[in-house]
């Protein structure tokens, strides 16, 4: 019995025994059509970033459906489940394969033609939660809306399926009176990209791993959100392990090494720095990744409210300890407690260039070396040695602000520009009750890798214009028209419009 059966079986039991429990209940439903064209080898930046992998391709016209019923977080009790599915047509990209005796020759390659997006049901139970399936996770702190995106988790890439348990949004912390209050989760999951990356992967050189776990945990401490002023402190974590490492010189394969996914390897990718026991391990288990987060507001009078944030990545024990330099995400956001002209306003900077100095240096990493010293810089940002970079189907998981190996059209499955500056602002507003407008743009250069620097240095900037129609006579109809660009020569120039239309509602069935 595979996996997603399992998961299936599992979710309808889960589901049946909550509908028999209670006699009334209601589902939402959404359906609607997205489609978009242009020119360039992908979708522009913006219009592809932070919703879910569903849209990449330069060409597209998908079909999108959804049933769900949400938790109730007012009772004690409750339950929610939920299914997307998407399906149609997307154009095609060409990536180098090494093919004999032809050598590196474009293969064409286009997403699935019909996914589950989503696939969950999870149960509440006072104030923590348990969730089995596949779920889109979003950031848990950034403005998904109009931020360029979480350093660990944004919802730029398709979500895993598994299992997760943490808290129902934050919570009292016992003893403090509601002045202190914590929020945090933690989940295994599945990603379900290998045959994305045996497909898009060149075969000459390098590696290309498959069929691995990924776990990620976060918590964050709030200070009583009911006083004006709102400190919030807190981090993520994230770990790829399991899976198998096949690496290939010269377009012939040299080594076949399976990660070791037992009890062990669960527990070691939860706590890093635990040290790994796969040939393919030298200190921990996995690729792990997080950062550390830091959030003040101000919530004036009127409602409006004023915020500045602060994220710092780590990808091993020198970024931990914050030897990283001026590396991360800082990031100002300005909302206003009701529809407005302008609504919400944000300017962001992020900064990778530092990453702990260049040298990386660990004595137990080699035999018989007379240097017992150790230097732990060169944390490279998404990448690792034995995993293909933090993604999932070629989409960054992480910030879709560092070029994912989708854009690789060599098919070198890992991240090739994670050195690198860039500046955001998101703009967003009311024109009436049912016209609503957003605004990106953000201009980025990098310096390639820390272990493959440029010569040069590669830039781009990218914007998108967003009209979104709510009509009052038809409600739950939604009309979205989207125009992005990018120019430069990170990229390349992909020039591209959006129209999504939808339509949600709601069904209540049985009695009170």
């Amino acid at each position: 019995m595979s996996f997603y059966t399992k998961r299936t079986i599992a979710l309808s039991f889960i589901i049946a025994t909550c509908l028999v429990a209670q006699a009334q209940f209601s589902l939402d439903y959404q359906a609607g059509i997205v489609a978009n064209a242009g020119g360039g080898d992908f979708a522009p930046h913006y219009v592809a970033a932070n919703r879910g992998g569903t849209v990449t391709q330069t060409n597209s016209a998908l079909l999108q459906a959804g049933l769900w019923h949400e938790m109730d977080t007012t009772q004690r009790f409750s339950y929610g489940f939920g299914a997307e599915l998407w399906t149609g047509y997307s154009s095609s990209t060409d990536y180098l394969r090494y093919v004999e005796p032809q050598g590196m020759t474009p293969q064409s390659q286009h997403p699935a033609r019909f996914w589950v997006q989503q696939l969950f049901g999870q149960l509440k139970w006072r104030g923590v939660f348990l969730l089995i399936g596949q779920k889109e996770h979003e950031t848990p702190f950034l403005n998904a809306e109009l931020s360029s995106g979480d350093l660990i988790m944004s919802g730029n890439a398709r979500p895993g399926a598994g299992a997760a348990a943490g808290f129902v949004n934050f919570q009292n912390i016992p003893f403090t009176r509601g002045w202190v209050q914590i929020a945090g989760e933690m989940g295994y999951y599945k990603l379900g990209d290998g045959h994305w990356l045996e497909n898009h992967y060149n075969y000459r050189n390098n590696f290309v791993t498959t069929r691995y776990w990924y776990n990620y945990k976060n918590i964050y401490f709030r200070t009583n959100p009911s006083h004006p002023f709102v400190f919030t402190i807190g981090g993520q974590a994230a770990c790829q392990f399991g899976g198998t490492v096949v690496r290939y010189k010269n377009g012939a394969e040299v080594s076949r090494t399976k990660m070791d996914a037992n009890a062990k390897a669960f527990f070691r990718a939860l706590i890093a720095g635990s040290g790994g026991g796969n040939k393919g391990d030298s200190f921990v288990e996995g690729n792990h990744v997080g950062s550390w987060d830091i959030i003040a507001s101000y919530r004036f009078k009127n409602g409006h409210q004023l915020r500045a944030y602060y994220q710092t990545p780590w990808e091993d024990g020198s970024g931990i300890g914050k030897m990283n330099g001026f590396d991360g995400l800082w990031g100002v956001e300005f909302t206003t407690a009701g529809p407005a002209p302008v609504s919400g306003v944000v300017l962001e900077y992020l900064d990778l260039t530092n990453q702990s100095g260049p040298i990386h240096w660990a004595p137990a990493d080699h035999e018989n070396t007379p240097l017992t010293d150790k230097a732990t810089g060169n944390d490279d940002y998404y990448n690792n040695y034995s995993y293909n970079g933090y993604q999932n189907h070629g989409l960054s998981i992480g910030s879709p602000m560092v070029k994912a190996p989708l854009y690789n059209l060599d098919g070198y499955m890992r991240y090739t520009d994670n050195v690198m500056r860039a500046f955001h602002v998101g703009i967003k507003g009311d024109i009436s009750r049912e016209w609503h407008y957003r605004a990106l743009a953000s201009y980025r250069k990098t310096w390639g890798t820390p272990n493959f620097p440029r010569a040069g240095s590669l830039h781009d900037t990218s914007m998108l214009v967003e009209a979104t129609f709510t009509p009052l006579r038809v409600p739950g109809l939604e009309a979205r028209a989207q125009f992005g660009l990018d120019r430069g020569t990170l990229l390349g120039d992909n020039t591209g419009a959006l129209l999504s239309i939808t339509y949600h509602g709601n069904l209540t069935f049985g009695k009170k």
